[in-house]
């Protein structure tokens, strides 16, 4: 079978668990600009480059990844969020791109693979594609609203840069997180479909959206319904959503997912809204218990934690979906749905 096929028959016996978030576990070790540097020539300070520790300290990275694993995650993302040549310019290590995404993605596949062999049950590796720090979709200069920094083909170019290399890294599948520019997550798609052709194999997308308040749209304006009709052609084996909020408040907007999409739904919510010096308070006990509701509910059939989640987060998010039986996938509905910001469905 293929990760794809093996996932789906997985998450049909049961509510997979996703990993939490490496950039809380790394902030909480409080390293230096040396630690994050190492033995790199780099002119710029390297401090919050979070990806580049894949390079120069991979034990730290490999560490954390083994953590979620024990708490009971089945997929564990590379640390790769940043990966890309857009977001590394800011460090100035644009020409570390591929090695760092081969290395991010070689760290996770061992971790998974002992995991796996010591217990005989399959996990899976999740190449991570952030947004970068550019849209598509919109102008940074109020001046001028058609201007862009970047243009789509140069977006996809960066992405199938990363993506190739996690591919050669190991990975089971691209994915496509922290949607706020649908446009940018067209440009991955487009990316992850270029590489296929190039490597002469699948390559199964998940897709997760971010929206930033709780009319439940994200930054270019698209609901969660037009957001899914934007993007259902790539066929991912999972949508759903990350970021934003909470549990809590993220539970209607995947109930609304999950009623619409004919294909995995997988949420990894935040440890609550942040406090006013940036921190999480939210405790695992609580994450957990308000994502039962979603499996009570039965809108997920994989869940997670995003930023402030740590593995004892997941853990007690694993716990307490344990026994639920995972969301039932609707029959893809046989209409028309076109999107602009919301969605057009024709009858026929």
């Amino acid at each position: 079978m293929s990760s794809a096929e093996q996932l789906r028959a997985d998450a049909a016996e049961r509510i997979l668990i996703k990993d939490g978030a490496y950039g809380t576990q790394i902030q909480a070790r409080r390293l230096s600009e040396l630690d994050y540097r190492g033995s790199l020539t780099l002119d710029r300070d390297q401090r919050g480059n979070n990806d580049l520790l894949n390079l120069t300290r991979p034990e730290l990275v490999g560490e954390i990844a083994d953590f979620f694993a024990q708490a009971g995650a089945d997929i564990l993302a590379t640390n790769s969020f940043n990966a890309t040549r857009i977001s590394q310019a800011d460090y100035d290590a644009q020409h570390l791109v591929r090695d760092i995404n081969l290395a991010a993605a070689g760290i996770i596949r061992e971790v998974v693979e002992r995991h796996s062999a010591a217990d005989g049950r399959r996990r899976y590796v999740a190449g991570a594609l952030g947004p970068t720090n550019k849209t598509l979709s919109l102008s940074p200069n109020v001046n001028d609203p058609g201007y862009r920094e970047v243009d789509f083909d140069f977006v996809s170019e960066t992405y199938a840069e990363q993506i190739e290399a996690l591919v050669e890294g190991g990975v089971d599948f691209i994915l496509i997180e922290t949607v706020f520019d649908t446009l940018n997550a067209k440009a991955a798609i487009h990316a992850t479909r270029d590489v296929e052709q190039k490597i002469g194999r699948a390559l199964p997308i998940m897709l997760s959206m971010t929206i930033t308040d709780l009319s439940g749209r994200n930054l270019s304006g698209h609901s969660i319904e037009a957001f899914w009709a934007s993007v259902r052609h790539a066929r991912p084996v999972s949508i759903g959503l990350n970021c934003s909020f909470g549990a809590t408040q993220l539970r209607a907007h995947v109930a609304a997912l999950s009623a619409i999409a004919d294909t995995l739904i997988m949420a990894y919510p935040n440890a609550g809204l942040p406090n006013d010096l940036g921190e999480y308070d939210e405790g695992p006990a609580t994450t957990a218990a308000q994502v039962r509701d979603w499996a009570e509910q039965g809108i997920i059939n994989i869940v997670g934690g995003c930023c402030g989640t740590t593995p004892a987060h997941i853990h007690a998010i694993a716990e307490a979906v344990r026994g639920y039986p995972p969301r039932a996938i609707p029959a893809p509905p046989s209409r028309t749905r076109l999107a602009g910001i919301e969605p057009m469905i024709l009858a026929a």
